[in-house]
């Protein structure tokens, strides 16, 4: 079966190389599925999951945002920050979800609300694809 090629990549250097049958992640504009010889085009990404279908199984990369990069026969992932499952912490992940809860529901002045909420986004975007629960 036909494969493309998918890196990923943060300002820290690179996270996932291999080929692929398929990547699924979700883009500003909503779910993308992405095969081998798909036109081009770029997509800045969502905070989410990036799911990779191998001919042994799924690999599954944490993203916090960033832009997916697709040619016919390579797609990029260029995020701000990036984690394989395996590599996930999930005490430290639970810890940042307890944080940023507390900071949400005291409603202090001072707490930036927005950050907070992202912060919750991404923590629970962790914890998720940790236990592979989408």
């Amino acid at each position: 079966m036909k494969t493309v090629q998918v890196s990923v990549v943060t300002p820290d250097g690179p996270v996932y190389e291999a080929d692929v049958r398929m990547v699924s992640t979700k883009a500003k504009s909503g779910d993308l599925g992405i095969l081998p010889g798909h036109i081009p085009m770029v997509a800045p990404l969502e905070i989410g999951a990036v799911r990779l279908k191998k001919e042994d199984g799924t690999d599954y990369i944490a993203v916090n945002g960033g832009f997916l990069e697709v040619r016919p026969d390579k797609v990029t992932i260029l995020a701000q920050t990036a984690e394989r499952a395996e590599n996930i912490d999930v005490a430290r992940a639970k810890a940042a979800k307890a944080r940023a809860e507390k900071r949400l529901q005291d409603k202090q002045e001072h707490v930036d609300a927005k950050r907070a909420e992202l912060a919750l986004k991404r923590a629970i975007n962790r914890i998720s694809i940790s236990e592979s629960k989408f």
